[in-house]
């Protein structure tokens, strides 16, 4: 008889956690005498933003459970961010705050019950789409074209723009067709946009835009998250915004789940969604580290493809992606395979941006 968890772990059908994968090129990065630079996984390495700190502080006697839906400083705070940053039409019931967005990629078919349903995903993706829809005991489907597919078969439809890995930002016109397609068949479009303020090349737009949805939320989900833009990560703040009907679901399902966004973090979005002063000088950091790493990476000849928006440089040498993650780690360099994003990246790597001056300078002196 098996074991009950192995018995689940078959049946879900996980694929291997990526990042276990990378682990003997971090240790032969580890041995260059100037010790690694890791640009794998992007995790923000600058300050928590002083306002932010202080609102948790002022918020850190909470001894009652915490709103699902968040307090109404939060809701009204999602709101006016929404309008003004997003172009979006929304009241608070077009809200909803999460532990980070993770949290939402990760369960949003579990949480809208789409069991046995196809979920569609972008050719190159974030793995946490692929899992997500198997946790919920849907298909996975990577596509380029979402609109080609047989829409009484698919449940839910992931946009991802600014792309991770890629770094590619789809026009309004893409955006449209794919949203107007999700409504005329009645299919939930989930636009992960957790990157859409930090554009280089192309200013990227919301799937709430008017421009990609007119004024009506209806069908669209946007998700976003604080982690990058405000250095949250650790605070694990995030959040929905869109259709009335999908946010009462999904609402719904994590009342009971518990999934209650700390009190204090509530109170620390609400600081970081107001301040934009904050995110200008993040935004200014990630440029001239940028401007510093990317000629340095075409210089050792590497081809950077789309990275238009976004915190990565999605490379390539024309060679497998193994190869190029080898020879990386042989100058201490680590970085993420394209494989791990899919088999359209199986020739790629991706660059990340978030590391510290110091250790984004020793990088491009060793691609050099």
């Amino acid at each position: 008889m098996k074991e009950p968890l192995q018995g689940w772990a078959a049946r879900a059908q996980l694929p291997q956690f990526p990042w276990d994968q990378l682990a003997p090129y971090a240790e032969q990065a580890r041995r260059h005498p100037d010790g690694i630079v890791d640009l794998s996984i992007g995790t923000p390495v600058d300050p928590t933003p002083v306002l932010v700190q202080q609102a948790l502080q002022a918020a850190a006697d909470a001894p009652g459970y915490p709103l699902t839906i968040g307090t109404p400083a939060l809701r009204s705070a999602l709101v006016e961010w929404s309008v003004r940053r997003l172009g979006a039409t929304v009241t608070e019931a077009n809200v909803v705050p999460s532990i980070g967005s993770k949290e939402l990629v990760s369960l949003l078919p579990v949480l809208l019950g789409l069991h046995g349903k196809q979920v569609l995903l972008p050719a190159l993706a974030y793995p946490t789409y692929d899992v997500g829809a198997r946790l919920a005991g849907c298909e996975p489907v990577a596509t380029n074209d979402p609109t080609a597919h047989d829409p009484a078969a698919v449940g839910l439809v992931w946009l991802n723009s600014p792309s991770n890995p890629t770094g590619r930002v789809q026009s309004a016109e893409e955006l449209r067709q794919v949203v107007e397609w999700g409504r005329e068949h009645g299919v939930l479009i989930a636009s992960d946009e957790c990157y859409l303020e930090l554009d280089w090349e192309r200013e990227p737009v919301s799937v709430l835009h008017p421009s990609v949805s007119g004024s009506s939320t209806e069908g669209v989900l946007a998700l976003h998250s604080l982690s990058k833009r405000s250095n949250l990560a650790g605070y694990r703040a995030g959040f929905a915004v869109g259709d009335a009907t999908a946010i009462a679901l999904v609402t719904e399902a994590r009342k009971h789940i518990g999934l209650l966004p700390p009190a204090p973090i509530q109170a620390a979005t609400v600081a970081a969604l107001g301040d934009d002063a904050h995110l200008a000088e993040q935004k200014e950091r990630y440029r001239l580290r940028r401007e510093q790493l990317k000629p340095a990476v075409e210089k050792a000849g590497f081809r950077v493809e789309h990275s238009e928006a976004g915190l990565y440089l999605w490379c390539t040498r024309d060679e497998d992606c193994w190869q190029t993650v080898g020879w990386l780690a042989d100058r201490g360099i680590l970085a993420a395979p394209g494989a791990f994003y899919g088999v359209a990246g199986a020739r790629h790597v991706r660059v990340a941006l978030t590391a510290t001056d110091e250790r984004i300078n020793a990088a491009a002196n060793r691609f050099g």
